[in-house]
Order: structure tokens, then C-alpha cells, then sequence
């Protein structure tokens, strides 16, 4: 086991270099081309989230923007947040959290882009619309064995790596608090994990959509409501705590050994996981969403990167340096972020964010499955291949409950890098379509409009014919039910 591990992290280390630049590359490019995109339309990205959805035909009601946001959130905010960040600073330093900001301002325009896209060409199903990197690598590039692959990768890496990551922190969370018998402790957990998420997985996306709506808000105020705490009783550390942050993000001061290299490393590993803005996981729940004008979609997902990393992963990260552990004696998970806000708190801190965690690492595993289920309605028509799919997706999370912190987290790392890989490859042929369509956008709000797109508003765009969605079949699509802002 160790070796396989050992193998996975010189991957890792090696093709993480290539990683770093591929990422902030793709975001700078993308953050040039749009005119920086991710700073200049903040205003609009909360105006698009509250946007109502159409009614589809049949009768049902479409996913509304806010809860195609809840379902990427569902995947986003979870133990990457809090056993990640943990993971990142033990490793690499204080420093790793600039560089996990930093990441999130570039890959906000990449986000941008890629969700914007799966909006464009999204395709219909029975129950609201899917759409996702691999249908817009196949249907307008054309690259076929692209699509496949990606879709492969990403059925995997969130349907069984990253739900096992989930699940493994849930267990490392109740142990941590409940002492006793570790193994037993993790079977019971990992058993109960199981069947819970079979019960919400068969129910389709209109179920994983309602659970992360209530899920998702309640959880992450309750921690961004405790992390304000903890910051307002350690108020007079704030400085050092920044000073820290800074001095160990440009190697001005070492940190137990770790290279400059290994600090930004770390941070860009650790953000990748958590905000994935790049990864292409997020553009399948973009492609949910019923709403007038893609690049609604491209702001709102931007959106979310911001309240991840700049919000979520800033708690814990202050949470524990604020609590000056000895990081040189550190491994980071959970432990840490649990140990770190007990030192604030009090015991009762443990027990508060192991309710926490258990809710949003559940909320990510049933946000990670939707991820795979959209793939795999992509690579065939036969449903029997979805229900085996979902009992899979269910032994992996008892099994993660049961697997170690290392193995499960290199893996995952190993797995977010390939998909980025591909999905940032596809990217950058289709920029320009992202950036015509910011352009239409833009006209209808500068005429005080409520942007509409119609795919005759843009004949001849790239991938065109493949924009069936946007031929103002959809309520919300059509010229007459144009407003002012």
C-alpha cells in the first residue's frame, strides 16, 4: 500500500509542476481575453443567482440558477475545505493559502469560460438539461476519444476517488470525537454513509438538487459563523497571523524544509481540489440550470470559486493559524482543523465541526455523483449502467470510510490533475466562443436589458448547430418575456 502511495505522490510532485502552469496559464489567458471577466462583473454575478427558472415542457419545473449553484457548491464545499486546507498548511506552510487565494483569482475567469460553454451547449433530458466538458469536446470539436476520456476520468475521480476522500473524512471526524474503537468507529460510519447515499442518489437530480439547497447554505454559514468567532477572539494575532501568511508564501521564511516550490505546490494542489475552477467538473451542473443567457451561468460558478476559497478555505485556514500550532509535528486533515478550533472554543468546537463536516463532505458526495451520472448519460443511453453506477458509487463511500488519510488524498490530487489536463486542452480552441457570447451579454445589459440569447443572435459562431437549447423553445429564452433590469 505505502508504495502505491509513494508512486502516486512522485507523480504527483513531478507533473505538478506542469500542472501549475497549465492552471495559472489557462487563467490568465482566459482573465486577458475577457477583459478580467471574474473582477468586472462581481455586481452581476449575485443577480444572476436569484434568477427564477421556466417551466420545462411537461409541466416540471426547471433547475433554477441558485440550485445548479447549490449542487457545484454541493462538490466544492466540503472536506477540501477544511481537511485540505489543513492537509496544504501542514505540508507546505503558511504560505500555501496565498497562493490557494491567488489561484482562486486567476481561475476565476477559467471557471468563467468553462461554465459559460457547458451553458451554450447544453443538451435536454427528461428532468432539466445536462451538458458538461465532454459533450462540448465532442459535439463541437469533434474530438471523440477526448470526450470519452474525460468522461471516464471524471466518473471515476468524483464518483468513487473524490467520494471516498468524503467519506474517509467523515470517519477521521467521528473518531477524532468520539475516541473509542477506531476501526469500529469507521465501519459503523462508513455503513450508514452507504445507505444514506443510495437513498438520495436514486432519486435523480431533482432530488440531489433539493437536498443541496437546504444542505449546502445552512452548513457553510454555520462554519463561516464560527470562524468569524474564532478570528474575533484572537484579534490581536490577526496581524501576525498575515505576516505569516506573506513571509512563508515567498519563501522569505522557511518552513520546516519545504521549498518555495513545494509551498505554491501545496496551495495550487489544495485549490485545484477545492474550488475546481479548471477541473470541468463544474460546468456539468452549470449545464442544469434553466436560465436566459449562459453567461449568467459563467458568472454564478465564478461565483462560487470566490466563496470557496476566498470565503470557506480562509475560515479554516484562520481557524488554524490562529491557534499557532506546531505545524513541523503536522501532518494536517482533519485532526488539525478540529484540534486547532478546540484551542480557540473549547472541547465543544470538536463536536461542532465534526456535525459540520458530516454535512457538507455528505453534501459533496451526492454532488460528486451527479458529476459521474451526466457522464455517463453521455457515454450510453443504457440506464442499467447508471444503476450500477450508483451502487458503486455507494460501496466506495463505505470503503473510503475504511481507507487511509495518504492514499485517498494522492489519489485524488493524481486523478483532479488528469481531468484539468484534458479539460484546459479543449478550453482554449473554444475561448472565443465564451468571449462573443460575454459580448452579446454585455450589449443587452449596456441597453439596460435583461440579457436573452437566441443562437441567432450569433450565426456562424463555432459549435452553432450544436446549440439546440438556445433556439428559444425555453420560456425563459423567448424575445417577448424581455424586461428591463
Amino acid at each position: 500500500m505505502q508504495s502505491i502511495v509513494d508512486n502516486l505522490d512522485w507523480f504527483n510532485t513531478q507533473y505538478g509542476v506542469v500542472l501549475v502552469f497549465l492552471l495559472t496559464g489557462a487563467g490568465l489567458y482566459f482573465g486577458i481575453y475577457t477583459l478580467l471577466v471574474q473582477i468586472r462583473y462581481v455586481p452581476d454575478m449575485f443577480k444572476a443567482v436569484a434568477e427564477k427558472p421556466s417551466e420545462l415542457p411537461g409541466g416540471q419545473k426547471g433547475i433554477s440558477a441558485f440550485k445548479a449553484f447549490t449542487i457545484s457548491a454541493a462538490s466544492r464545499v466540503g472536506t477540501g475545505n477544511v481537511a485540505g486546507v489543513a492537509i496544504a498548511i501542514a505540508t507546505g506552510g503558511p504560505g500555501a493559502v496565498f497562493w490557494m487565494w491567488l489561484l482562486a483569482l486567476i481561475g476565476g475567469a477559467t471557471s468563467f469560460v468553462e461554465s459559460t460553454l457547458a451553458q451554450a451547449y447544453k443538451v435536454r433530458d427528461k428532468e432539466s438539461y445536462r451538458g458538461g466538458p465532454a459533450y462540448y469536446i465532442s459535439h463541437v470539436l469533434g474530438w471523440k476519444g477526448m470526450a470519452v476520456l474525460f468522461a471516464v476520468l471524471i466518473t471515476v475521480t468524483y464518483g468513487f476517488v473524490f467520494n471516498a476522500v468524503q467519506s474517509n473524512s467523515i470517519a477521521e471526524s467521528i473518531t477524532h470525537s468520539l475516541g473509542g474503537d477506531p476501526d469500529a468507529t469507521k465501519i459503523v460510519v462508513g455503513v450508514i454513509l452507504a445507505i444514506v447515499t443510495a437513498l438520495v442518489i436514486f432519486g435523480g437530480v431533482q432530488r440531489v438538487a433539493m437536498v443541496t439547497q437546504f444542505v449546502v447554505p445552512v452548513m457553510a454559514v454555520a462554519y463561516i459563523f464560527i470562524g468569524l468567532f474564532v478570528v474575533a477572539l484572537n484579534i490581536s494575532e490577526v496581524p501576525r497571523m498575515f505576516q505569516e501568511i506573506i513571509s512563508h508564501a515567498f519563501g522569505i521564511q522557511e518552513f520546516a524544509g519545504a521549498t518555495l516550490g513545494v509551498v505554491i505546490m501545496k496551495g495550487v494542489q489544495r485549490g485545484l481540489f477545492s474550488n475546481e475552477a479548471g477541473m470541468g467538473s463544474v460546468p456539468n451542473a452549470a449545464a442544469t440550470a434553466s436560465v436566459s443567457h449562459p453567461v449568467k451561468q459563467g458568472l454564478i460558478q465564478t461565483l462560487g470559486v470566490y466563496f470557496d476559497t476566498l470565503v470557506v478555505c480562509t475560515v479554516t485556514a484562520f481557524i488554524i493559524m490562529l491557534a499557532d500550532p506546531d505545524l513541523s509535528s503536522e501532518q494536517g486533515g482533519m485532526a488539525l482543523t478540529q484540534s486547532s478550533l478546540a484551542a480557540s472554543v473549547g472541547t465543544w468546537g470538536i463536536y461542532f465541526l465534526t456535525v459540520v463536516i458530516i454535512f457538507l463532505a455528505f453534501s459533496s458526495v451526492i454532488g460528486n455523483y451527479y458529476y459521474g451520472e451526466t457522464n455517463i448519460e453521455f457515454l450510453t443511453d443504457n440506464r442499467s449502467w447508471i444503476t450500477i453506477y450508483r451502487i458503486l458509487v455507494s460501496l466506495c463511500v463505505l470503503g473510503g470510510a475504511l481507507g487511509t488519510v495518504p492514499l485517498v488524498w494522492t489519489m485524488a490530487d493524481t486523478f483532479a490533475s488528469l481531468m484539468a489536463t484534458v479539460n484546459i486542452i479543449a478550453l482554449v480552441p473554444l475561448g472565443g466562443v465564451a468571449v462573443a457570447l460575454l459580448k452579446n451579454y454585455t450589449e443587452q445589459r449596456a441597453k439596460g436589458l435583461n440579457p436573452i440569447f437566441h443562437r441567432d443572435d450569433l450565426p456562424g459562431i463555432k459549435g452553432w448547430e450544436s446549440m439546440n437549447c438556445w433556439d428559444g423553445s425555453d420560456p425563459l429564452t423567448q424575445r417577448k418575456e424581455r424586461s428591463e433590469v
